[in-house]
């Protein structure tokens, strides 16, 4: 059998008990089709159950020791809450895709699928994400040690399981490079490699982000079969992605730079999506292009985002980078916002 990381990987310890509490989960992001189906596409990935370790008590070290073996183009996923920003390096994630943390008071999983390049972060309430083995539409099958439901990563909802149908409750992550979110948070904590585990963080199994090669590459094939397919662009490509209950939106990156802020008059919602560009990615309000400073130049952004007369008003919208095959096959009647009308 094929294994997901092209090698075998050490199995872990038992899995530990936890108190009997629920997850938080919310209202599902699922505009179409019936969640089961997720569930009856998955296959193995190679490794089983928590074959791919999730790191459960993850110790930190200062930017300034980071910086000796993190290059500054180097990919990391950023999260920020009350105060408290730490960095998690995508060259540590890959082999474990799941961090169960506690950041500026709040219980959160960090999750990574390789496959998909895609980090979206989760409260995890008084239980843990771990990695399931199994994947969907070539993305990771996360399960939770107090259900044992089992959660596509960009869905966000469960397949299968107790919790089948009901969403996780999200929490922002950014995928961005480590130079940037230095710059943004310069007294970020940053995931050590000291992890527990024996992984040799040197060396991607995938290819690199800095430069981007091997599987991460545009005009690379994938591995594993997806639902969906569409041509557009091409299906390595980076966009960012938002969803509501009713509606699935996919924002061409290199539009949302050019113009600095796109509108987009949805189902039932108007959205206002924002260039950051000092983390190359973008945030999404509920909000109309008339809710956006007349001067670009009103809009600074600081620890928590971006800040203007107004924006404060507007209710966000989680939203996350992925590759567009991947965003497709979860979401084909999504809609592409590239600033033509």
């Amino acid at each position: 059998m094929r294994s997901y990381l092209g090698l075998s990987l050490l199995a872990i310890a038992a899995t530990p008990a936890f108190a009997d509490k629920p997850i938080p989960t919310t209202t599902a992001n699922i505009v179409d089709g019936e969640v089961s189906a997720y569930w009856d596409q998955s296959l193995s990935g190679g490794p089983g159950k928590d074959g791919i370790p999730s790191i459960d008590s993850p110790r930190f070290i200062s930017a300034d020791l980071a910086d000796d073996w993190l290059e500054g183009g180097d990919k990391i996923i950023g999260i920020y809450i009350n105060g408290e920003a730490r960095a998690y390096p995508q060259s540590v994630l890959v082999w474990h895709e799941i961090v169960n943390d506690t950041v500026g008071g709040e219980n959160v999983a960090v999750t990574y699928c390789p496959l998909t390049g895609t980090g979206i972060g989760y409260k995890r309430g008084e239980t843990e994400l771990g990695v399931s083995g199994r994947l969907v539409n070539s993305n990771l099958l996360m399960y939770d040690r107090h259900s044992d439901s089992y959660w596509p990563q960009i869905l966000g909802a469960a397949a299968a399981g107790p919790h089948a149908g009901e969403g996780l409750v999200e929490q922002r992550v950014f995928w961005t490079r480590w130079d940037n979110w230095l710059a943004r948070h310069p007294d970020t904590e940053v995931l050590s490699r000291r992890t527990g585990h024996v992984r040799n963080y040197r060396r991607d199994p995938y290819g690199g982000y800095n430069p981007r090669t091997g599987y991460y590459a545009e005009g690379s094939d994938r591995i594993f079969p997806v639902m969906n397919e569409n041509e557009r662009f091409d299906a390595k490509r980076e966009i960012f992605g938002f969803r509501t209950s009713e509606e699935a939106v996919a924002v061409d990156m290199d539009a949302l730079a050019e113009a600095g802020y796109l509108s987009y008059s949805g189902v039932s919602d108007d959205f206002l999506v924002i260039y950051d560009d000092g983390l190359e990615t973008a945030w999404v309000f509920r909000g109309q292009a008339s809710d956006f400073p007349e001067d670009p130049s009103a809009v600074s952004f600081g620890p928590s985002g971006p800040s203007a007369p107004g924006l404060q008003e507007l209710d966000t919208v989680n939203g996350f980078e992925a590759m567009w095959f991947a965003w497709y096959a979860f979401y084909p009647m999504t809609v592409v916002l590239d600033g033509d009308e």
